[in-house]
């Protein structure tokens, strides 16, 4: 585990393979994602790492309910009553009223080269034997609307990684935590350190993300903090425009 500070009030913490966010304001935290099921440890020394206790998270912000990004928040809500909000489509996928995720056969499917053996073995160790967590007690909050939460994170839509996904904007320090509508790495991925979209086997409908990059570009942001990879500084349109040129 490791966590990094990205501006003032603003970390970021990276699991397995996963990133995930807090946001401080005084001794209260919003924690934006909670990682693998079994990065959970990583996910209490992170919030120890800042100089704050699991009790001090007011919230939860889901970017999208995949594994690698929903796997702490049973234990933060069982022990500690974290309530856990998201978009209203992706409290659907939460709650699993339908399932926008790898299936186990894509994933064999990755072992045909030596990084994606390497993935695989610690996805199976991040996950296993979590493969059908559901979430049930989730939040549905409006986009575009800020939250009553530290740091007062905006919701924004930006579906095509699964239906639901949402981001999260931060306009007082200008971060963006984009989970993984857009990414600067991953270690499937054939491309440089940077902004880019996921491989294609993680996404469900990738041609929704490429035209919603243009209004992502336009949010208010120079700092982007993504579910994979690491943080990248610039105007957003500009980070944006880069990916757009790989799509």
């Amino acid at each position: 585990m490791k966590v990094t500070e990205v501006a003032a009030n603003v970390h970021l913490a990276t699991g397995t393979n996963v990133n995930w966010g807090l946001v401080t304001d005084g001794t209260s935290v919003t924690l934006v994602d909670a990682g693998y099921p079994n990065d959970t440890r990583a996910l209490l020394a992170s919030l120890a790492a800042i100089g704050r206790r699991p009790e001090d998270v007011v919230a939860i912000v889901l970017t999208h309910a995949h594994l690698d990004h929903m796997g702490g928040i049973p234990m933060m809500t069982s022990r500690y009553g974290t309530p856990v909000v998201t978009g209203e489509e992706e409290v659907r996928h939460a709650r699993r009223d339908y399932l926008q995720q790898m299936t186990p056969a894509e994933m064999l499917g990755q072992c045909r080269h030596l990084r994606g053996v390497t993935w695989v073995g610690q996805t199976l160790k991040a996950v296993l034997p979590h493969l059908k967590m559901a979430l049930t007690d989730v939040r549905a909050v409006p986009f575009d609307v800020a939250l009553d939460v530290p740091g007062g994170l905006v919701p924004v839509s930006t579906p095509g990684h699964t239906n639901g996904h949402t981001a999260y904007l931060l306009p007082s320090a200008g971060v963006l935590f984009s989970g993984d509508a857009l990414v600067t790495g991953h270690p499937l991925s054939t491309l440089p350190p940077g902004p880019q979209l996921l491989p294609s086997v993680f996404n469900h409908d990738e041609p929704r993300m490429i035209t919603g990059l243009r209004e992502l570009g336009a949010l208010p942001a120079d700092i982007l903090v993504p579910g994979h990879g690491d943080v990248a500084r610039g105007a957003l349109s500009d980070l944006v425009a880069r990916v757009r040129t790989l799509a």
